[in-house]
């Protein structure tokens, strides 16, 4: 499981958390950071050791 936990109020400088169950915990601090971790995080839902089998991993 991951979780990306965004906090953007008003004109407030926005922040991000991004963590999963495989040990991932990462944050962002600023608008293209947030963003840059938002991208990150979708990638990582793909690529979690926990998500992929490794039947998986030798079909790719």
């Amino acid at each position: 499981m991951a979780w990306l936990h965004i906090v953007a109020p008003g004109r407030a400088v926005p922040t991000a958390t991004s963590r999963c169950e495989c040990g991932r915990d990462r944050s962002a601090i600023g608008r293209t950071r947030v963003l840059a971790l938002i991208d990150d995080h979708e990638h990582h839902r793909t690529a979690c050791p926990l998500r992929t089998t490794q039947e998986g991993r030798a079909a790719a």
